[in-house]
């Protein structure tokens, strides 16, 4: 527990291990401290799914819904050297794609949105993805989460904050939003970053959640951000 930390007395309250009524206005310059803190503990930041282009951070992307980025990435490494356009994709025996994700969860489910996906970017988009929210929500297999990742990643567009499990989780202890369901947590967030920074806000949020705030054992103890968090500064 840290005690005696101007800033977090100065946004929680002298003596104070939680703040039950933070103002908006505080809430943002708390959030704009966050934002530098994981900036500096994290300077090489980035997406840790394995990619060269955007069709293949599409496939590694609907890969990884209830995966590690690692468990994705060594199948993606074979994979990716068998299917490289989405004709590859859309044309595959449905069998042999199952097979070749099957130590994945929900691989046969996952085979059959990759394929309806890349079909339906040979339809629609000559075979690219394509670089609006839009137009790639409508995929199967895609939702805003993916969409963001997409955007923010491959093409460079701020769109929006991908929220996963460990933005979720981080974004609960740090106070940053209320609310369980993801888009409305990503709408709290979009409000207390500035949008040039929404895809590497989640970035910063993803590594410290992977490194340190961790679900069961958070490292209190070193964490950089730690005066910041009322669940740190109760602990």
């Amino acid at each position: 527990m840290v005690k005696g930390n101007r800033l977090g007395e100065a946004l929680f309250g002298a003596g104070s291990a939680y703040m039950p009524r933070e103002t908006n206005q505080a809430k943002a310059a708390r959030a704009a401290q966050i934002i530098a803190g994981l900036r500096r503990a994290y300077p090489d930041a980035h997406c840790e799914l394995d990619y060269t282009n955007p069709l293949e951070l599409l496939v590694a992307t609907i890969l990884s819904a209830q995966c590690t980025d690692k468990q994705v990435n060594r199948v993606t490494r074979d994979l990716f050297k068998k299917c490289r356009t989405a004709a590859d994709y859309a044309q595959a025996d449905a069998q042999q794609l199952q097979a070749d994700i099957k130590s994945l969860g929900f691989f046969r489910n996952k085979a059959k949105s990759i394929q309806a996906c890349c079909r339906q970017l040979l339809e629609r988009h000559q075979g690219q993805a394509p670089r609006t929210m839009a137009e790639l929500t409508q995929l199967s297999g895609v939702g805003r989460k993916t969409a963001n990742v997409i955007l923010g990643n491959a093409f460079g567009l701020n769109e929006g904050v991908v929220v996963d499990t460990h933005v979720a989780r981080l974004s609960a202890r740090l106070r940053l939003a209320s609310a369980k369901d993801p888009e409305k947590i990503e709408q709290a967030l979009m409000k207390l970053a500035p949008k040039e920074q929404w895809t590497m806000f989640s970035h910063w949020l993803i590594w410290h959640g992977r490194r340190r705030c961790h679900a069961r054992k958070p490292d209190c103890a070193g964490c950089e951000i730690a005066q910041l968090c009322p669940a740190g500064q109760s602990r």
